[in-house]
This record gives C-alpha cells, structure tokens and sequence, in this order.
C-alpha cells in the first residue's frame, strides 16, 4: 500500500466534479485537441479544476520517500528497468555509488519527463546524492551514444529500432559525450551506461527493498519528505506527487 488510507487523509475539493487539463510538455504535438476553454466554461460550485490527490493514483504517504516514488508513481517498465540495471550492478559487486546511480539513471523518466531525462534526472536527486552520483546520471545520457568497446559497451542496437539507423545525436550531445570522456567521473558514467539494459526478463520480480541499506547510506531522505522539503528540485518531487495539479 502507498499510502493511509482514504478515511485518515480526505481527498481535497470533496462533493466536486475535478477536471483534469494535462500539462501541454506532454501533448503538444500528438494531435491531441486542446480543450483548456471548454473546461473553464464548465467551472461552478460543483465542478473546479484538480488540485492536491488524484484518487485515479495510488496514495502517497504523507512524508514521501525514495522507494514511495518508485512504488506509487512509476511506470511499469522504468522500475523494472531500474531495478534491473541496479540489481545487476550490485550482483557485480560495483562501487555503491555506481549501484546508486544505475538505479536512479531513468528516474525523469518514470514519471516526469522523457526529454533530456539525464539532465531532468540528475537535477531531481542532486540535493540529495554524492556529487558524483548526480554526474553519472546527467552524463549516460549523452554517453549512451556513444560506444566505449574498451569496457564493452556497444552502440544500442535498440537505437536504431527507436531512432532509425541513419540516427545521429545532435550537437549538444556530442559536446557533453566528449567532455564525459575527459572527465575524472567518465568510468562512473559509463558503468551506468553499460547496465542500461532496455531489454529484460519482465517475469523477474526484485523487490526494491535490497536497496534500502544503500539508499540509506548514499541518498539523504528529508524529514519532511522528498517535495515537501525545500531544494533546488523540490517542485519536481512535488510534480510527481500531485502530477494533475492545475496550477
């Protein structure tokens, strides 16, 4: 369960019709028609606009952690996809850091944004991580296209199924792939790139608590819960959390 249940913590805007209008970085240009106007058109004493819990989700607790997020707000695949590629690393036996930060890598992801996911990702949990953790993550992104066969990591054969063959990265990202190269980090990086594995047994079940010990020693929960503190990427917990909130 994710959170109390519904009797301990009323839903906000109790007795009234909630409109949900999606925040346009995620339809804008899928042909999906705007209808912004239609809903405020209908706004009355009984119908507002959502704000505070969706009972359509889970229910966060009231002072959300790490593992509450990956629990209650991601999407199926993201956190198979990051268990994954931390259980991996950690079966290696890979520095606790690398471990950390393959099993942060997609974080934006899961239930932000898909879009410079490394950039988004690495801002979300950089308050929170070693230096170094947040710098893995922000640079697999531009690493990933780029092959190293010295540690084994090929360009992603899936990336041509994605993009196209014919795909290249634009130049931001070859920029910041070079600089990781230069970098004193560059093997943190490329480690989370090399567990970046797309493709997975979906039957596998791994429950995310093998992590709580290295959560604990290298992800520093706020008391007051992730979002409802205050840092430079509070807002982006406090998305998640409230992802329908209208304003």
């Amino acid at each position: 369960m994710c959170g109390p249940d519904p009797i301990d913590r009323p839903y906000p805007q109790a007795g009234r019709e909630r409109q949900i209008f999606p925040s346009p970085v995620g339809w804008k240009g899928t042909g999906w028609q705007e209808n912004e106007k239609e809903l405020l058109a209908r706004l009355g004493p009984d119908v507002v606009m959502m704000m505070g819990d969706n009972p359509a989700l889970p229910r966060m607790p009231d002072r959300p952690k790490l593992l509450d997020f990956f629990r209650c707000r991601f999407n199926d695949i993201t956190i198979r996809h990051l268990l994954t590629s931390g259980k991996k690393a950690l079966d290696d036996g890979l520095d606790e850091k690398v471990v950390l930060a393959c099993l942060l890598h997609d974080i934006s992801n899961g239930c932000l944004v898909r879009p410079d996911h490394g950039y988004w990702g690495a801002q979300m949990i950089a308050p929170y991580v070693d230096e170094e953790v947040a710098w893995a993550v922000k640079y697999h992104q531009p690493l990933r296209y780029f092959a190293d066969e010295t540690v084994g990591y090929p360009y992603p054969t899936s990336y041509d199924a994605f993009f196209g063959p014919d795909y290249q990265a634009p130049e931001y990202i070859r920029r910041d792939a070079e600089h990781a190269r230069n970098h004193r980090w560059y093997m943190t990086s490329r480690l989370v790139t090399k567990y970046d594995i797309y493709f997975f047994d979906m039957d596998e079940q791994i429950d995310p608590e093998i992590f709580t010990d290295i959560i604990g020693r290298h992800f520093r929960e706020p008391e007051e819960g992730l979002g409802l503190d205050d840092t430079p990427s509070s807002h982006m917990w406090r998305t998640m959390i409230w992802p329908n909130n209208f304003l």
